[in-house]
């Protein structure tokens, strides 16, 4: 997501389109040098992440990117192990969850509206 983007816009046809002309512009580069990028992480998500850095279990950010990147590339070839993966991702989440649904259209609304509140992100530095 570009500069100019807001966080709770989906991308434009023109950016996706901007997108797939710099991975292939990038592409060869990339397959001799390797690929920086930076992520947002919304709130729950960095704090699970920094959980497990200070369990040890990762050392920062870019380790456990890289470590769940290269998980997802070995179940690639593997669609019936995605799938079902999947399928109990849906059942545990719905399994835990006591609240009840929402219509979609309030869900988006209250998405919009957190993601209309300024935040400043926390940013990892590298030693």
């Amino acid at each position: 997501m570009s500069e100019s983007e807001s966080v709770d816009e989906w991308p434009s046809a023109e950016q996706k389109a901007k997108n797939v002309a710099q991975a292939t512009a990038l592409r060869e580069q990339a397959k001799a040098g390797g690929l920086r990028f930076s992520v947002y992480l919304p709130p729950e998500m960095a704090d699970w992440l920094l959980g497990l850095i200070e369990k040890g279990e990762f050392s920062d950010p870019g380790e456990a990117a890289y470590v769940m990147l290269q998980t997802q590339k070995e179940l690639e070839p593997h669609e019936d192990l995605r799938r079902e993966l999947f399928i109990r991702m849906l059942q545990t989440g719905a399994e835990d969850d006591s609240q009840p649904g929402i219509p979609l259209e309030d869900f988006f609304k209250k998405l919009k509206e957190e993601l209309a509140v300024p935040h400043t992100p926390a940013i990892w530095q590298r030693d």
